[in-house]
């Protein structure tokens, strides 16, 4: 099994770099973007394939030496050589488990102070910093779509932005002495991080009748004609009562703009968790279930660690992580959801 494996990468890679190294694919952006995108997906799974080969030929080697006669040093050789094709067999089957289909949207998050008063709504926007800081480090980009005290909405554009970003959604605890706090005391406080795939008009089907469309006087601080004119946008959506509010723009068409892009990925990612939950309904992650309010993970001030508790990772590096050294996490994570995949089909 694992031999035809090796020779669909093989022959799935040497087609990708046969397309990219065709120069009439330079004429088209998308088309030339597309096959980047498989290239670079390929290219990992293509690089173990080779190592697993020449694993192979170190083995077939030390057993024909084997066959000439007994030599503790060539049995030492076949049994690494035995290991190491063991362990890249576990990373082929790893790398070519099936992408979500998602994973190379951009990304809205938003993000809202939880349990905890005005520390929420600090903690909130330490997260805020974070994460936009993880974004940059990851040569993203970042819109700031709205904000307000205690919540931010924003977008983060990028090649495969969700594959890094979905990790990020759920609770998000914070166990730290606040500023405010005078006798030292230890307080707990949350915010939630719902990270959605954005999505364009032809994934998501929206009746305009479906629709209320509400402006109104902007309330925040702003240029001379943000607080004087009916800038800002409400949009409900009836059918599911969903409510997307923006205000940050002077503009009440950039406004509206903003709220039907949040409210297509709000719908989107409502449609696949109803989607997930009856293909699924035991799937323990933050992709497609919904279940935001669980705890993912918690950050300890006083002992400067941070623990993912979906995968009981425990780090001591929290002024890194909050600087937005997040990769450590995103790297396990999506390990382990590969890792999942593959045990419900070994099941199936």
């Amino acid at each position: 099994m694992i031999e035809r494996l090796v020779e669909q990468i093989e022959v799935r890679f040497a087609d990708a770099s046969r397309t990219m190294s065709d120069p009439d694919i330079f004429g088209d952006r998308n088309r030339a973007a597309a096959a980047g995108r498989a290239y670079r997906q390929l290219e990992p799974a293509a690089k173990l394939a080779e190592d697993w080969r020449r694993a192979k030929d170190d083995e077939a080697g030390a057993r024909e030496m084997l066959d000439e006669g007994e030599d503790p040093e060539v049995r030492e050789m076949l049994g690494a050589a035995r290991a190491e094709i063991e362990r890249l067999e576990q990373e082929i089957r790893l790398a070519m488990v099936e992408r979500d289909p998602n994973d190379d949207k951009n990304v809205i998050v938003e993000i809202r102070a939880g349990a905890g008063g005005d520390e929420a709504s600090i903690w909130a926007g330490d997260l805020f910093r974070m994460l936009t800081k993880y974004a940059e480090r990851r040569g993203f980009t970042v819109e700031l779509l709205e904000t307000s005290e205690g919540a931010y909405t924003f977008a983060i554009k990028g090649d495969s932005a969700y594959s890094v970003f979905k990790y990020e959604g759920g609770t998000h605890r914070v166990q730290r002495v606040p500023a405010t706090e005078s006798q030292g005391r230890v307080h707990t406080s949350t915010a939630t991080v719902a990270v959605l795939p954005e999505v364009e008009d032809v994934d998501v089907d929206i009746d305009q009748n479906d629709l209320q469309i509400d402006v109104y006087r902007s309330s925040g601080p702003g240029g001379q004609s943000v607080n004087t004119t009916d800038s800002a946008v409400r949009i409900t959506h009836k059918p599911s009562g969903i409510v997307v509010s923006m205000q940050d723009e002077k503009s009440q068409l950039q406004n509206r703009e903003r709220a039907m892009r949040v409210l297509r990925a709000r719908l989107y990612d409502a449609a696949l968790a109803e989607q997930q939950a009856e293909l699924a309904a035991d799937r323990r992650s933050q992709v497609g279930t919904g279940e935001r309010a669980e705890k993912i993970r918690t950050y300890n001030y006083g002992e400067r660690r941070v623990k993912d508790h979906r995968i009981n990772l425990l780090v001591h590096n929290l002024d890194e992580v909050l600087e937005g050294a997040l990769d450590e996490f995103t790297e396990a994570l999506q390990n382990d959801e590969k890792r999942r995949v593959l045990e419900l089909q070994a099941t199936a």
